[in-house]
């Protein structure tokens, strides 16, 4: 292990960073929710998240998918990239739009199977 405990069930990064915004490898704690999405966008030190909701509608007997996009930040040593499936935890705000950090990439854009 590289990094401290964060207390979630997720893998360590292997690059160590020296970013104060990691949960693992800064002072950043992670509370609250938990949530797993697609990465839509990276911007310097962001990466925007896209969220897919399946609701049933029971009026209409039938399914309504809705999209939400949440700002995280995206520590340098998980540099998640659009495409990948990551999970992500709310943490104190670190900018106006952001209150979420990625903790860990589930599986790359380029790994199929």
């Amino acid at each position: 292990m590289t990094g401290r405990d964060i207390g979630l069930d997720v893998k360590q990064p292997e690059k160590v960073c020296e970013d104060a915004n990691c949960p693992f490898h800064g002072t950043l704690s992670v509370r609250g929710q938990i949530l797993r999405g697609k990465v839509a966008k990276v911007y310097g030190k962001t990466a925007v998240i896209e969220r897919e909701l399946i609701r049933y509608v029971p009026k209409y007997e039938r399914y309504l998918k809705k999209r939400s996009k949440l700002h995280a930040h995206n520590p340098r040593c998980i540099n998640a990239k659009p495409g990948d499936l990551v999970t992500i935890a709310e943490c104190r705000p670190i900018s106006k739009t952001k209150s979420f950090v990625i903790v860990e990439v589930v599986s790359r854009e380029g790994d199929k199977g």
